[in-house]
């Protein structure tokens, strides 16, 4: 949906018309592998989320390409946080509560998440990790499906975008107890963050971004980063997106390089702990 928000208005600014194709499964990596492997001359970009490009080389065996070798940083263009949420029928009333009451059962709590690999998945698994909670993941079949899962009380906790969660706990059906981003979330303000709620190293984010091929010359790198940048500045596009529940984040190219590389380790490190695999496909 972004993708197509945003070049549009930047096909208009270079008089050329890009054409979006959906080229979706394995967590994004098989549009990922088709820029690729594709010509380095700007005629064929990628809007990648963060499965495609920091999760897929840990995640799949034999992945075809390598993201930070074979593509090109050209923006960052917004991330969103997650919005820890639990049944209504779960007694605690913040995270720090939550969290000492699930250590309280040996045999841990499940949680819903869209699958392997998802960002409900991650975020649940860096949870774990960190903070010692025996959470036990359960994959549905998309974000929509472990909504339903917690909306019915089959399973008790999730981490769910915004855009799934709000409308629910408008009704009072879920609870929420923070949210990942590193400030407050918009959508949710007197929802507080995870630092706030104590726990500043649950911060994280599901992004989006724009890459082209490796050894696409700098020179149309830095005129599709100026020109997206501004689109996505602009105050339409801002109004646009923030109604999609994004952060808007764009950056330069060296930016954007620096912060895949700095994502790609930790979930690097996140996956191989938790022994999660998928295969290709």
């Amino acid at each position: 949906m972004a993708g197509r928000i945003v070049m549009q208005k930047v096909g208009e600014s270079l008089g050329q018309q890009f054409i979006v194709e959906n080229r979706g499964g394995a967590a994004g990596s098989i549009g990922a592998d088709v820029v690729a492997k594709a010509p380095a001359d700007g005629y064929t970009l990628v809007m990648a989320d963060r499965s495609g490009i920091a999760v897929a080389p840990s995640l799949f065996r034999n992945l075809p390409y390598e993201p930070i070798k074979d593509l090109a940083p050209i923006t960052l263009i917004a991330k969103t946080p997650l919005i820890m949420i639990a049944h209504s029928s779960v007694s605690a009333s913040n995270l720090r509560e939550f969290i000492a009451q699930v250590k309280q059962f040996p045999q841990g709590l499940n949680y819903a998440s869209p699958g392997p690999g998802t960002a409900g998945n991650l975020e649940g698994e860096l949870m774990k990790q960190l903070t010692g909670a025996n959470l036990v993941s359960v994959h549905y079949k998309g974000g929509g499906a472990a909504m339903l899962a917690i909306l019915s009380g089959e399973v008790n906790f999730g981490l769910m975008v915004p855009l799934l969660a709000i409308p629910h706990l408008k009704t009072g059906k879920v609870k929420a107890f923070a949210v990942t981003s590193q400030d407050r979330f918009t959508g949710t303000p007197d929802l507080p963050t995870v630092t706030e709620a104590g726990f500043p190293e649950l911060r994280s984010e599901y992004w989006i971004g724009m890459l082209a091929p490796a050894r696409t010359p700098e020179s149309i790198i830095g005129k599709l980063n100026a020109d997206i940048v501004d689109i996505v500045r602009t105050p339409a596009m801002q109004s646009t997106l923030t109604a999609q529940a994004a952060i808007l984040a764009p950056n330069s190219p060296r930016e954007f390089a620096a912060f895949i590389e700095s994502e790609t380790g930790k979930w690097s490190k996140v996956i191989r702990t938790a022994g999660l695999k998928a295969e290709k496909g």
